[in-house]
């Protein structure tokens, strides 16, 4: 009796298994548009204070800004030669790329030179499905010298009892706006001006 019924089921079978073993394997091209897919090219726009002390500033300046879910898009360099990009008073805008996030809340800017740059405030458009998100972040002094310096409003965990060892988002959190120095030491590759 089991015989006649394992006779019905083996074509099947078989057919399954040849289907199985001849499908290809998830390409790298694969991997990589849907990669792609999480990419977002945000927009920076930089307000050069006019009590920045240098007319034109041939410091280095670099950004890295991301949201509290690590999600961070990181220029090391912002394109000054050739232009009037970071002139005192100017509004300069770039186009950096990055990992697609959920809301902008932190931003450090890193100034190398002898220019003392002084950035009035930098904005960070992100793109989104309905309209862009932007998060501005205010400064008017000079930034210091060789140092990561910047904001940091990004929900902070009140303990333990909130999640803040165990991977999750906390459900009760507090955000501090104060401009902070940090050792962020992050690499991407280099951004493109916008037009």
């Amino acid at each position: 009796m089991a015989a006649p019924l394992l006779r019905g089921l083996a074509l099947p079978l078989l057919l399954l298994a040849a289907a199985i073993a001849l499908a290809p394997a998830p390409s790298s091209s694969a991997a990589a548009a849907a990669a792609a897919a999480r990419a977002c090219t945000y927009t920076l726009r930089v307000k050069t204070s006019c009590a920045s002390p240098a007319p034109r500033s041939s410091d280095a300046v670099s950004v890295a800004f991301g949201d509290a879910y690590r999600n961070e898009a990181h220029a090391p360099r912002l394109p000054t030669s050739g232009g009037r990009a970071l002139e005192r008073c100017g509004t300069d805008t770039f186009r950096v790329p990055g990992p697609c996030g959920y809301g902008v809340c932190y931003l450090y800017l890193r100034r190398d030179g002898r220019d003392g740059w002084a950035p009035e405030w930098v904005q960070v458009v992100q793109p989104g499905p309905r309209a862009p998100a932007a998060a501005t972040f205010y400064f008017g002094d000079p930034l210091p010298d060789g140092v990561w310096y910047g904001h940091d409003r990004c929900p902070k965990a009140k303990g333990k009892a909130a999640g803040a060892d165990d991977g999750e988002h906390p459900a009760a959190a507090t955000t501090d706006d104060a401009p902070l120095a940090s050792n962020f030491t992050g690499m991407k590759p280099p951004i493109q001006p916008q037009p």
